[in-house]
C-alpha cells in the first residue's frame, strides 16, 4: 500500500465531507506532490470525484485515495495524520523517503 492514514486523519477528513455535502462512496482524498516549497517539494490535498486513468486507487480507514504515477513515487510509504495542538491544527505527512523536512512540515527534499 502506498500510503497511510491515522484514524484521526481518516476522522477528519470524514468530517470535512460531512460539512461540505460531499458524497463519500464518490469522493476521492488527492495526496500528490508538486514542485516548491522551502525543501524543494511540497505536499497537496484536494477531496475530487475525478480518478484519471493512471492514478493509483486504494481504500485506508475508509477513505477513498488516489495518487497520480509521478506523486506515487515519493508518497510512497508515507503516513497521513491530522493534529491538533495548542501550536497548530492540520495534517502532517510523515514521509520516510524524505531526506529533509522544512520546518513548516508542508514540504521536503528526497
Amino acid at each position: 500500500m502506498a500510503l497511510e492514514l491515522t484514524e484521526r486523519a481518516a476522522r477528519e477528513i470524514k468530517t470535512i465531507l460531512e460539512q461540505q455535502n460531499l458524497p463519500a462512496d464518490k469522493t476521492y482524498l488527492r495526496l500528490g506532490v508538486k514542485g516548491g516549497g522551502c525543501s524543494g517539494f511540497s505536499y497537496s490535498l484536494d477531496l475530487t470525484e475525478v480518478k484519471g486513468d493512471l492514478d493509483e486507487e486504494f481504500e485506508v480507514n475508509g477513505i477513498k485515495c488516489v495518487v497520480d504515477p509521478k506523486s506515487y513515487l515519493y508518497l510512497n510509504g508515507v503516513t497521513l495524520d491530522f493534529r491538533d495542538e495548542l501550536t497548530g491544527r492540520g495534517f502532517v505527512f510523515n514521509n520516510p523517503n524524505a531526506t529533509h523536512t522544512c520546518g513548516c512540515g508542508s514540504s521536503f527534499s528526497a
